[in-house]
């Protein structure tokens, strides 16, 4: 069962295609945390959120607390702008030197060069976002 960190748009269609593999930075989301935290920068998994359908799709996948779901709350939303304020200097260390997260520092920068090139789309359009996870 492979994990990924998807980004989620506010509204059914923003006018950009929004897909990013996700697969990498979720299976390394304890260094991406450290990175963060060595940056100054929040942590990706800040940005998650879940919506009652969310939760379903997690639990229904094995993931999660049945319990929890009851207890939601409200779906989060960042703005763009707060999502490149970790996105871009977690990418600028990694292309200085992509071995600082480990031998899949590569697949990392790719995967937050998608999550950049969404964010800059999101923030310009004045879109709303949030993190996801799937385990497919």
């Amino acid at each position: 069962m492979a994990a990924s960190m998807y980004i989620v748009v506010e509204g059914d269609d923003p006018g950009f295609d929004t897909f990013v593999n996700g697969r990498a930075l979720a299976r390394n989301e304890d260094p991406l945390e450290r990175l963060a935290i060595h940056l100054g920068v929040r942590p990706l998994i800040d940005f998650f959120s879940a919506d009652d359908n969310a939760m379903a799709l997690l639990l229904e996948e094995g993931a999660g607390d049945p319990e929890l779901q009851g207890r939601l709350l409200p779906p989060q939303w960042f703005s763009g702008h707060e999502g490149l304020a970790t996105v871009s200097p977690m990418l600028q260390a990694l292309q200085e030197d992509p071995a600082l997260i480990g031998s899949e520092g590569e697949f990392i920068r790719e995967e937050l060069e998608e999550y950049e090139t969404v964010l800059r789309k999101a923030a310009d359009r004045g879109v709303r976002w949030h993190l996801a996870v799937s385990f497919r």
